[in-house]
């Protein structure tokens, strides 16, 4: 399927796509015919990109109809589906036949071929990001060729192309480890101190299997704790494990239900109050049947080392003024380090600090200019698919790897078929 000369926008309406025709393919074949007529090709997923890292003059792919889970391998412990399905409808097929996903990001409505290009994800001081439970992916990478990887046969390559950024060609099916399924409890807490924040970050990051901070900079409190707990299946009773907590770390339990904006209505949000339920229906901030909001902010992300994390919350507490007129809310969150090139916890286990902002990158810039500066010191690296002031030596200074990485994208795409503004930018060298 094929439309010329199409208006389309990124789900935050700030990004206007400059491509000529879009396609929206059923089958690699097709895939393959769009990739050998382009000049110029880049494939979206869920749209949740808020800089133009997924735009091209040339011609856009979506694998929108190209969203079935393909198949369980129970021996293996894994699962291969096609490029375009979300989280959601994955976790909701693997639960179903009693398999799990380790971790999730916040929103479940994304992709899992765009979420693991840019190495999105959820939270836990033991978890990686959602890349790195890719074990497997085909790719189209001409109008004549098709590539196989799998990381236990090259692990070296596999390091290098799973945070593809869409540099090596269109990504259509992927293989994930899985494991049997879980239960989670989801349990919110109140005015966590921000002192004991800066002072014991690691320990209350770990407390969780999977931990989320959100606070607006504002005061000497942060407003919110999400803690999310898991709870083995086979448990005889499993609400009578949980129990109550009086606090956590100085906080205390919410007595009402929570949206990380305070303000918005908590419907789209997953169960809390300890409410035991299954891993895809609390490992997400959102449910995937409700969207949180329509889109109307800009995002930015950074991460820095995990043992500068308290000292980056004392840093950006500083700033409350400034971000009080701009920032919606900020979510800290913890990831594991890996192995993956261009993932931004590559060899280093990392706090991420996310900012949902007003939707004026106008407004927001200058600031964001200002947090990215009270941040230098950690030197942060900065999420891919968000918006950032860094300049392009800057980040290819934070990501080791991504000389190599720029090779071995020119050695894999001597036609720059797969390229436009953002990777030029980046993979060249050129000032930003």
């Amino acid at each position: 399927m094929e439309r010329a000369l199409v208006s389309e926008r990124n789900w935050a309406g700030n990004v206007t796509f400059g491509a000529a025709r879009w396609h929206s393919p059923t089958a690699v074949g097709e895939v393959m015919a769009v990739v050998g007529r382009a000049d110029r090709v880049r494939v979206v997923g869920s749209r949740h990109s808020f800089n133009d890292i997924a735009d091209t003059d040339g011609d856009v792919v979506s694998l929108q109809h190209m969203d079935r889970a393909l198949a369980i391998d129970p021996d293996a412990r894994t699962v291969t589906v096609e490029g375009g399905i979300r989280y959601g409808q994955l976790a909701r097929y693997l639960h179903e036949r009693g398999w799990a996903l380790a971790n999730l990001a916040s929103l479940p409505h994304i992709t899992v071929a765009g979420a693991v290009a840019t190495a999105t994800h959820g939270s836990g001081a033991a978890n990686g990001n959602l890349a790195t439970a890719v074990v497997g992916m085909d790719l189209v990478t001409t109008g004549t060729d098709r590539v196989e990887l799998v990381r236990d046969v090259d692990p070296d390559l596999f390091a290098a192309l799973v945070v593809g950024l869409g540099a090596f060609g269109i990504v259509t099916s992927l293989t994930l480890r899985i494991e049997p399924t879980f239960a989670v409890e989801q349990r919110v807490y109140e005015n966590l101190p921000v002192v004991t924040a800066v002072e014991q970050l690691g320990a209350i990051m770990a407390t969780g299997y999977s931990t989320s901070l959100f606070t607006r900079w504002q005061g000497d409190t942060i407003g919110q704790a999400w803690c999310k707990r898991r709870v083995e299946p086979d448990a005889a009773d499993l609400q009578a494990l949980i129990g109550d907590d009086d606090s956590f770390f100085g906080a205390v339990p919410a007595t009402r239900a929570f949206h990380p904006i305070e303000a918005l209505d908590t419907s789209a949000c997953t169960e809390q109050f300890g409410r035991v339920g299954p891993w895809h229906e609390r490992l997400p901030h959102f449910r995937p049947d409700a969207m949180p909001n329509n889109g109307d902010e800009l995002q930015s992300e950074l991460f820095v080392a995990a043992e500068d994390g308290g000292a980056a919350i004392e840093a950006l507490a500083s700033l409350g003024p400034a971000l009080n007129p701009v920032l919606q809310v900020s979510e800290v969150r913890a990831v594991a380090a890996d192995e993956l090139w261009l993932s931004p916890c590559y060899r280093r286990a990392s706090v991420a600090f996310h900012f949902t902002w007003v939707s004026s990158w106008g407004a927001v810039r200058p600031v964001l200019a200002q947090v990215e500066a009270a941040l230098e010191p950690f030197a942060p690296r900065p999420h891919w698919g968000k918006l950032t002031t860094l300049t392009t030596a800057t980040i290819r200074e934070r990501y080791e790897r991504l000389p190599e990485f720029a090779a071995l994208a020119a050695e894999w795409d001597p036609r720059r078929r797969f390229r436009n503004r953002f990777l030029d930018e980046l993979l060249d060298g050129a000032p930003s």
